[in-house]
């Protein structure tokens, strides 16, 4: 035997072509070389460059890592109203605007700031009915009989505000703090920060409308940046959440445990001669957990485990919440077994109400409503609300005044400069509504919440510290707060 084959180490090509029956399949076999053995990594690179150097060592998995400073929350659940609710109309009732409805803007039209001013209407007041709820008094429309239920749960933030007008720019604000395509989201952050608690399932999982992806699609749960393992896993609508869950064929146990060993045997001594390949990390983390999926998910997905009545509560099976109330209560399953950061999306962006506010707010409300309040009371109930973060909210708000459109002036523009959000559970402080805007709901007068604040705070209660959170390329620390430094609303938590 001469020395090179003395030395040689087993690769996986060598393990896949010496296998006779293709084991595990010649497919999975292809792919895996493609992945290992076809290109050069751009992130490898980096990693062994000259300005590496604050990028700390560490491995690019799902395994739990060690927080900042003690966490509140240990999951969030981001319930997002894609197409911006309207503020006035439903959480900050503004008496002011409704004794003018129907009368000009009192200032200079080119305050709203964001429309062709010769398409800026008269001032409108609220569409709903308000009272007061709870033990805190909290106002909220009466389209949200459920949630108003809840009110002592929750943290209205009145004062939050956005850098712009427009869904696509805003749309990335909120979810990844920039204007712009490409960075990582506040779930990727989450995940890269914290892995997660169960290595049987996705860290982060969005839930899709079956009616349609949300605007921007797939960029709303991006990596960006990072390895892609740590973007989100979209659970399909309807069907089977999950393709190819189950495996093509059965086979003993033993048979499965040893090959499955086998290749984990083989990725380690790949690794070993590769050292600083995130991305190689990243790919191998991510079969495996492919692979765990198999043994497991099933019974996470299983809504028909749950009593009738808990889906009464969430509302499965009634006509305007079934689709809205099973995801709700998927994402509580999901959180329950350990999942990090669940995301659940509408189609497109019901919630922009340029014509017909009256009705479109109605019909969102009707759709999450129930579904929202059965969450939340469903958490609480089983004793996770405490550890799980709940937020609700979109990507801006809404004008006073009406907006010409092709059925006259019955709906309102957007409005970046004031909008509503509200959290609940994980170290919130249930109750309370901070901030204020101005005489009709236009602008942030008191406690103003940016969306970097609104991260940082998301990520305190997470337990990581927004400036200690970040990853080096180029030479440059990349967080999602970005550069210059947000504040902790630390009014609001518990």
């Amino acid at each position: 035997m001469n020395d090179r084959s003395q030395n040689h180490h087993p690769s996986r090509r060598d393990f896949f072509a010496r296998t006779s029956d293709g084991l595990l399949g010649a497919a999975l076999a292809q792919l895996l070389c493609d992945d290992f053995f076809g290109s050069t990594s751009a992130l490898a690179e980096e990693a062994n460059s000259s300005d590496s150097s604050a990028q700390p060592e560490r491995a690019f998995d799902l395994k739990p890592k060690p927080t900042h400073h003690p966490a509140r929350a240990t999951s969030v659940i981001q319930l997002f109203m894609n197409g911006g609710p309207s503020q006035m109309d439903l959480f900050d009732p503004k008496p002011l605007l409704n004794q003018m409805d129907g009368r000009p803007y009192p200032g200079n039209v080119e305050e709203i700031g964001n429309q062709d001013t010769g398409n800026i209407g008269v001032m409108m007041g609220g569409q709903y009915e308000f009272a007061q709820h709870g033990d805190s008094g909290m106002w909220m429309a009466d389209v949200l009989p459920h949630t108003a239920q809840m009110a002592d749960e929750l943290c209205l933030i009145n004062s939050m505000w956005t850098d712009h007008p427009n869904h696509d720019n805003a749309l990335y604000k909120i979810h990844s703090g920039r204007l712009f395509m490409g960075y990582p989201t506040l779930g990727a952050w989450s995940v890269y920060g914290l892995g997660t608690e169960n290595q049987n399932l996705p860290a982060y999982v969005v839930l899709n409308d079956p009616l349609g992806p949300p605007k921007n699609g797939t960029r709303n749960w991006t990596s960006g940046f990072l390895p892609p393992l740590y973007q989100g896993t979209r659970f399909r609508p309807t069907g089977s959440p999950i393709l190819n869950l189950k495996p093509q064929y059965e086979q003993p146990t033993s048979v499965t445990a040893s090959a499955r060993g086998l290749l984990n045997r083989l990725d380690e001594i790949h690794r070993q001669d590769r050292a600083y390949y995130p991305e190689l990390d990243a790919r191998i983390e991510s079969y495996s957990l492919a692979a765990r999926m198999q043994l497991t998910a099933g019974e996470a997905l299983d809504l028909s485990r749950e009593s009738q009545l808990t889906h009464s509560m969430y509302g499965v099976g009634e006509k305007w919440t079934d689709s809205f109330a099973r995801r709700c209560l998927l994402a509580r399953r999901l959180v329950e077994r350990g999942v990090r950061f669940v995301q659940i999306f509408l189609e497109e962006q019901p919630w922009d109400s340029h014509a017909d506010l009256a009705a479109n707010h109605r019909g969102a409300c009707r759709r999450t409503d129930k579904p929202v309040a059965g969450l939340l009371r469903d958490l609480r109930q089983r004793g996770l609300l405490d550890s799980t973060l709940v937020i609700w909210g979109g990507e801006f708000g809404r004008t006073p005044t009406t907006q010409k459109s092709a059925n006259g002036f019955s709906g309102r523009d957007h409005n970046m400069q004031a909008f509503t959000s509200w959290m609940a559970g994980g170290g919130i402080k249930g109750g309370t509504t901070y901030g204020a805007t101005d005489d009709f709901g236009h602008s942030v007068v008191e406690n103003p919440v940016s969306v970097h604040d609104f991260h940082a705070t998301i990520l305190h209660l997470l337990g990581l510290h927004h400036q200690k959170l970040f990853f080096t390329r180029s030479g440059l620390e990349e967080r999602l707060t970005g550069f210059e430094p947000p504040r902790v609303v630390t009014d609001i938590l518990a």
